[in-house]
């Protein structure tokens, strides 16, 4: 996407000088322009078009003399038109592969040409050694028990992206339970948003920085803000050298997906002399050290804290590894399921669904068709329990 980006930026600048080189000379005809600032593929294909007739006339005022000098004239005039036309039929042609490929992206930063519903991804068989990003999709599991009660592939590289798309279509089957468990991958303030207020459900899931907090190193930085002195009647915060941080302003960042950040901005009074600048703030001399805080993403993050602290949630919790992690170990290792063997994201969501099928049989035939588990086999019987658990895989 970002090639496509640059490429595209420079032909706009390319197709204008032509226009403003024609407009300069007289060559063709001023033409209507739906903006100033680019022309679309239609009206590069007007000014290719424009510049034809003027070739065509001149081939047949070529045509129409036997004067020598007079036909020489004319075929020199003649250079700068067929320049100019086969350039403008070229932009047309490249700005219109340019928009279909912006057309595919969609959100994504890449697509594959051999699957087009394929985006680029880095996968864990990493062969080579050096990272280099394979055409896959990005499955996702919903659980209970080690069975798999629904699942769904999409493009986004990153799980973040798929947890609201996927629980709207698990609703379209059954009811959401009433804890939603996933990994800290899925952490993140648009998604506790999405659990907590429209679906009215308890998201059981780690923020992204939920493991580093816990580490003495994070507790004990004394640049952290998360440890900084915080008077609430001045709604001042207080930095490492004795410094106030006074509330500033508030500030609203919406991203690409359209949510909607709104943070309260503190800054230092003074960073002048302070001996601890170049530790704790990156800001240009003269500029001070500010720090935005997310209230309603803290409140989130501190609920999120005392689920997983709870003694009877935070088993919830545990069970994610021994419920979700399996079906893909046996998919996987015991199956071979490693790579699509189809193109396209509808026939790929089918030969998921072949090969979940087949992990769930074998699992209700181990557990014993309609009597008990094997002794010691470590398989539990499927219950229609309080809570999904989610989990994603990249596959090629």
């Amino acid at each position: 996407r970002r090639a496509v980006e640059r490429y595209s930026a420079a032909l706009v600048e390319k197709s204008n000088q032509l226009y403003d080189e024609l407009m300069a000379d007289q060559v063709i005809p001023e033409i209507e322009r739906e903006s100033p600032d680019a022309l679309s593929v239609q009206e590069l294909e007007q000014v290719a078009a424009r510049l034809e007739e003027k070739i065509e006339a001149i081939d047949e005022e070529i045509a129409s003399t036997t004067d020598v000098a007079e036909r020489k004239r004319l075929r020199a005039e003649r250079k700068v038109p067929r320049r100019l036309h086969k350039q403008a039929a070229d932009f047309a042609t490249r700005k219109r592969r340019y928009e279909g490929h912006m057309a595919t992206f969609g959100t994504r930063n890449s697509y594959s040409k051999t699957d087009r519903d394929a985006t680029f991804m880095r996968m864990k068989e990493d062969h080579m050694k050096n990272g280099q990003l394979k055409p896959g999709y990005n499955v996702q599991i919903a659980t209970e028990g080690q069975y798999t009660l629904a699942y769904d592939v999409y493009p986004n590289p990153t799980d973040m992206k798929t947890l609201i798309p996927f629980l709207d279509e698990i609703e379209t089957f059954f009811d959401l339970p009433a804890h939603i468990v996933a990994d800290a991958g899925y952490g993140s303030q648009q998604n506790y948003t999405d659990i907590l207020e429209r679906r009215g459900r308890l998201p059981l899931i780690p923020h992204t920085m939920y493991r580093k907090e816990q580490k003495k190193k994070w507790r004990e930085d004394p640049f952290n803000i998360a440890n900084w002195a915080y008077d609430d009647e001045t709604d001042t915060f207080t930095c490492p050298d004795g410094r106030r941080l006074p509330f500033s302003h508030e500030s609203h960042r919406t991203d690409r997906n359209g949510f909607t950040r709104d943070f309260r901005v503190y800054e230092c009074e003074s960073c002048d002399g302070c001996p601890f600048r170049e530790l704790c703030t990156k800001a240009e001399p003269g500029r001070h050290r500010q720090v935005s805080v997310n209230g309603a993403w803290e409140e989130q993050k501190h609920m999120t804290r005392t689920l997983l602290s709870d003694e009877k949630t935070g088993a919830l919790y545990a069970r994610r590894k021994t419920d979700v992690e399996p079906v893909f170990g046996y998919l996987k290792a015991n199956l071979g399921f490693t790579r699509f063997s189809v193109r396209g994201k509808q026939r790929v969501k089918r030969e998921l669904g072949f090969a979940l099928m087949a992990v769930n049989l074998r699992k209700f035939i181990a557990n014993g068709i309609g009597g008990s588990a094997k002794k010691g086999s470590g398989h539990r019987k499927s219950v229609t329990g309080p809570l999904f658990l989610l989990k994603s895989s990249k596959t090629g």
